[in-house]
């Protein structure tokens, strides 16, 4: 049981008695769905400052009562019937009038602040949110179903909200202080975190949080969500069974490595793959499978490991297939020299509204990487790795569409020749303001790859899947 808790309940009495309860509250349609068992969901009115000062009220008389370390010993569900008990005498000692659903609600937030991740858990819980963006204690917003919401939820203080944040980055063995006020870390589901920290933030602690939905999207549920064809979906299924070097370009929150989650779900189970990122977050579902991760710099500035560490490192350990979950820097030079040396079937995600421009980002980044190459042996290197360049793209009406499958083809003097398969037309908006479009093939009977696919047995396929996608 708790070490500190006190055999006489007359101890958790205080000074300042409270005699009136917290006004009732409505439940909010926001955090509401899908809210963790025990957990009553946030209210959709602003709560009022009373609510806040009974609530801090309680839980600084229940942090006076527990022992904190003889909790984080217990399991969860029987660390929340605990706290339960106390909390229960707390307010009965205090004369706290609320009804049972009041207490309940309280109750389960103080449980999640103290196990879990605080006035987050009941977003986290739900499926259908894409990101969550704290600015600060007061500030909440979601993105959901691509659109933008601001959530009446609340963190106590800026301390409050630190904490969580610091709890968040040290399951993962990373740190966020005023020392190091940027990290970018995951959840333990995959989930991607970055939170910048005063004196930085100004406003207070800023967190953003990538979420991933608990089922995993397949490339079937992208043609369910009209992101792409059923035609466009057979293509880059043979894009990703014939082992063609992919690069999968797109803008922020465009569904960049939802794609790359999709296109690995069609490797074949006897290959090792190697997958290098930032925040490990990619979810292959392939029994030989070696997931490597970035590491920041100690407190003395030393350890630092970087992407390009990690993809140098890559070819001593026998790959077939090398994942990059994000290039951004010099790995890029890395990444293609793999591609160009007996690792077919690689791929990577990077920052770009275009293939075109895609292709000029990977040159600027062997540039920035102190690589000192003619701009055109730069581009026959790209040439020579990359087969094909998959965009990505999130519309205004918040949908994300797959708006390109383009394949590099060769060099026609110094400049690098494309040429597009399938790409996503838009026809104009419904009455409710919703996107129409269609995918469309381009005429292009036999890609650059159709060799490459009928080594693998894959070119009827090829063929039918281009030719129901130009009907």
């Amino acid at each position: 049981m708790f070490g500190k808790r006190h055999a006489n309940s007359a101890a958790l009495k205080a000074p300042d008695v409270i005699t009136e309860a917290p006004k009732p509250v409505e439940q909010a349609p926001v955090a509401a769905a899908q809210a963790p068992q025990n957990t009553p969901a946030p209210s959709s009115g602003e709560r009022s400052e009373e609510y806040y000062e009974t609530k801090a009220t309680i839980f600084n008389a229940l942090f006076e009562t527990i022992d904190v370390s003889a909790l984080a010993g217990m399991q969860a569900d029987r660390a929340r019937e605990e706290i339960r008990t106390i909390v229960d005498e707390i307010i009965a000692i205090r004369n706290v009038r609320l009804s049972v659903a009041e207490q309940n609600q309280l109750i389960g937030e103080i449980c999640d602040d103290i196990l879990g991740y605080g006035p987050l858990e009941p977003l986290l819980a739900r499926d259908d949110i894409a990101d969550i963006m704290v600015n600060g204690a007061k500030h909440v917003f979601i993105e959901a179903n691509g659109k933008m919401q601001k959530t009446n939820i609340r963190f106590r203080d800026n301390q409050q909200l630190m904490n969580i944040c610091q709890r968040i980055v040290s399951q993962v063995g990373r740190r966020v202080d005023e020392a190091s006020p940027i990290c970018d870390a995951r959840l333990l589901d995959g989930s991607r975190v970055n939170v910048i920290a005063p004196p930085l933030s100004i406003d207070g602690p800023a967190l953003t949080i990538r979420k991933f939905k608990k089922d995993k999207l397949k490339l079937d549920d992208l043609v369910n969500f009209k992101s792409i064809s059923p035609a466009g979906a057979k293509v880059l299924q043979i894009i990703g069974a014939c082992q063609c070097n992919v690069v999968i370009s797109g803008g922020t929150g465009s569904g960049k490595t939802t794609l790359l989650n999709c296109l690995t779900g069609f490797i074949h189970p006897d290959e090792r793959i190697i997958t290098c990122e930032d925040a490990a977050e990619l979810q292959l579902q392939q029994p030989h499978v070696v997931r490597l991760e970035t590491r920041p710099p100690n407190l003395e500035g030393k350890g630092k490991i970087t992407m390009s560490d990690l993809v140098k490192n890559c070819l001593r350990m026998r790959p077939e297939r090398i994942i990059v979950g994000e290039v951004r820097g010099p790995e890029a030079f890395d990444l293609l020299q793999a591609m160009n040396t007996g690792h077919d079937g690689s791929m990577g995600t990077l920052h770009a509204n275009s293939p075109r421009e895609a292709l000029s980002r990977l040159e600027s980044m062997i540039t920035m990487g102190g690589f000192s190459l003619p701009a055109k042996t730069i581009r026959e290197m790209i040439v020579g790795s990359v087969d094909v360049i998959v965009q990505a793209a999130r519309l205004r009406d918040g949908s994300r569409r797959i708006t390109k499958i383009t394949e590099v083809i060769g060099m026609e003097g110094d400049v690098i020749v494309t040429q597009d398969l399938i790409v996503y037309e838009m026809d104009g908006e419904d009455a409710a303001g919703n996107i129409i479009g269609e995918h469309k093939s381009t005429g292009i009977a036999r890609p650059a790859f159709w060799d490459r696919a009928r080594y693998f047995n894959l070119e009827k396929e090829l063929a039918e899947a281009l030719d129901e996608a130009g009907t």
